[in-house]
């Protein structure tokens, strides 16, 4: 089955937050056991993905329903679709 979340190629978000130290939700906590960092494409939140602790883009998800998220880690270009849940 073919995801249009993942299909619409649309522009890609520019990052919104402050990621240079880490998840910014995390750092606003006093965390610093974030693993890896995720950006949302809808709207350039930058967060921590699901094996960090928190899990904060899930809870982004959950939130604001913005369907696909990128790997925001250094030479890492795929994407993931919460809703279909399907990796592209």
């Amino acid at each position: 089955m073919s995801c249009p979340h993942l299909s619409d190629t649309g522009v890609e978000a520019t990052p919104r937050t402050p990621y240079a130290d880490g998840c910014p939700q995390c750092v606003e906590g006093g965390h610093t056991d974030w693993v890896h960092l995720r950006l949302c494409l809808d709207c350039g939140l930058v967060a921590c993905c699901d094996s960090s602790p928190r899990r904060h883009m899930s809870a982004h998800f959950e939130a604001e329903k913005h369907p696909v998220m990128r790997s925001f880690e250094p030479g890492e270009t795929w994407r993931w679709c919460f809703v279909d849940e399907q990796l592209g």
